[in-house]
């Protein structure tokens, strides 16, 4: 979880996956269109690729990438019981203010 941790804190690495949650992408797509170089891009890719977050499949020449949903499933299902925490909260301060504005 560690290594999905680490390739998220980065910026622009979750620019890379915006990007490809369109769609496969190659690598010049990728640079186009965040504006990044080739060399930066791809560093960018390879960690992703290294915590699972992204495949890549070789067509011809090209290598297209893209989004490996698993490891943001097992995310999700990590995050979720912090998610009905504040849920939870956010419910109860909902019912505070309209409570408040009743009155």
């Amino acid at each position: 979880m560690e290594q999905l941790w680490n390739a998220l804190a980065d910026r622009n690495r979750r620019a890379v996956l915006d990007a490809l949650a369109e769609g496969e992408l190659s690598v010049g797509e990728l640079v186009e269109r965040l504006g990044m170089s080739q060399p930066r891009t791809s560093k960018h890719l390879r960690v992703l690729r290294e915590a699972g977050l992204v495949r890549v499949q070789t067509q011809g020449p090209r290598r297209l990438y893209r989004v490996e949903p698993r490891p943001m499933a097992e995310l999700d299902a990590w995050l979720a019981p912090y998610r009905r925490m504040w849920n939870r909260s956010l419910d109860r301060l909902g019912e505070q203010l309209d409570r408040e504005e009743e009155d």
